[in-house]
């Protein structure tokens, strides 16, 4: 069982600002810090992380190397990773005085993928393998038209969430992983039940991811409901929070095939990514999530 990422990789600069800018506004953030990033990379190293062997394939400036030395010393394997002529794709993210974050995205390099692309990197994976998207990068149906044909499991992360997603063939899509916006837009409902029950009655076949924010989050399959709560811990950003959440749930249900597994470890790796600054640097190995004491939030 192997993991391909074909996703974004960024370089975030963070700002830590007491409030969010406002039309208008100048305001001096009281800090400047500089991390890998994209949600592509810190899937990447949240799969790699939690134990599981992937491979990162995506697009970098020459300016990238910084994002090719975090995934590998991470453990993902960068050999499908290609430097291009385009600036490295990058996130100007601020995070306020309670650990929320706003982030603008410049696409660059991740909008450079091409068919020849995609052909190589497919041609080394088969069925038995994950394929991991998020919508950070260009040509995403071709891949997902190609992987499907190759018999790939395709794992959808619908994020940042637009008109083009509802382009892609979403039915070759074994798991979905999505926050609620995102839910409401692919299934047309507002609350959790019905977001759920239209999407497993429109693609019985696949599995879905609920994420709630703090109501935890719930996993799907036709009528089946599995839902998790959140570890207490103190907010400092949430920058990786759902890329977290996303590599350890893929990795541990490919492992243990157990969906309530998943769902807690994946809350329980989230909650110590939240502790800490900075995106990929907030990502805990499994040895740490395993040895965490954590509690449950009260519900």
């Amino acid at each position: 069982m192997r993991f391909l990422n074909f996703g974004s990789l960024n370089l975030d600069m963070v700002y830590q600002m007491e409030h969010f800018i406002r039309k208008g506004e100048t305001f001096a953030a009281s800090r400047l810090d500089k991390f890998a990033g994209g949600k592509g990379l810190n899937q990447s190293i949240a799969i790699a992380k939690a134990g599981a062997s992937v491979f990162h394939a995506g697009n970098i400036g020459a300016d990238g190397a910084p994002l090719i030395q975090a995934l590998r010393e991470a453990g993902v394997d960068t050999r499908y990773v290609r430097t291009v002529e385009e600036v490295t794709g990058h996130a100007v993210i601020q995070v306020d005085r309670t650990g929320e974050n706003s982030i603008i995205l410049y696409t660059g390099a991740n909008g450079a993928v091409t068919s020849e692309q995609i052909d190589s990197v497919l041609a080394d994976f088969g069925t038995g393998d994950y394929l991991i998207l998020q919508n950070e990068i260009s040509r995403i149906g071709e891949i997902m038209e190609k992987a499907y044909a190759a018999g790939l499991s395709i794992v959808l992360n619908p994020s940042p969430m637009n008109e083009s997603i509802r382009a892609l063939p979403l039915e070759k899509v074994s798991v979905f992983l999505l926050n609620e916006i995102e839910g409401t837009e692919l299934s047309g409902r507002s609350e959790e039940d019905g977001i759920l029950d239209a999407l497993t009655q429109k693609y019985p076949d696949a599995e879905f991811v609920l994420t709630l924010g703090g109501r935890g989050s719930v996993y799907a399959k036709g009528a089946q409901r599995i839902k998790q709560g959140i570890y207490k811990v103190n907010t400092v950003d949430t920058t990786a929070a759902g890329d977290t959440f996303t590599g350890y749930f893929m990795s541990t249900l490919a492992e243990t095939k157990d969906p309530a597994r998943a769902l807690d470890m994946a809350a329980r790796a989230s909650a110590l990514a939240v502790s800490q600054k900075g995106a990929a640097p907030s990502i805990p190995y499994k040895h740490e999530v395993e040895q965490a004491k954590l509690c449950k939030a009260e519900e």
